[in-house]
């Protein structure tokens, strides 16, 4: 599926963030995998203070060889090539601890809130 799916409601557009082990991550020493996940976590705080990420975090569960995503986020900035710029300028990324995707999610408008994003605006 590509584009806006039809539907006979009104929709609501976010950017999806995935994060997944990156290249280089098993090969990175114990210490600057901590340094970068440290950065990574910065990176993400910032992004959310200046409201381009509206929530983010870990995921787990029932591993998915060889790539199981690791973080979920959402943006709402109306450009996933922004998001996935502003996500590829991580740390974390750029070492190749962690790759990213970027794609748009589609679901019933209003059916979601954010209220950290709200009152860290």
């Amino acid at each position: 599926m590509t584009g806006m799916p039809e539907v006979d409601f009104a929709l609501d557009t976010y950017e999806c963030i995935v994060l997944y082990p990156g290249p280089s991550g098993r090969a990175l020493p114990a210490e600057t995998v901590q340094r970068l996940q440290a950065e990574h976590l910065a990176h993400m705080q910032a992004l959310q203070r200046r409201g381009i990420i509206l929530v983010a975090g870990a995921v787990d569960g029932p591993a998915r060889e060889p790539d199981p995503p690791l973080g979920f986020g959402l943006a709402r900035t109306g450009s996933v090539d922004d998001v996935r710029s502003v996500m590829e300028a991580d740390p974390a990324v750029q070492a190749g601890l962690y790759k990213v995707d970027v794609m748009s999610f589609y679901c019933p408008a209003g059916s979601l809130e954010f209220p950290l994003a709200k009152t860290q605006s």
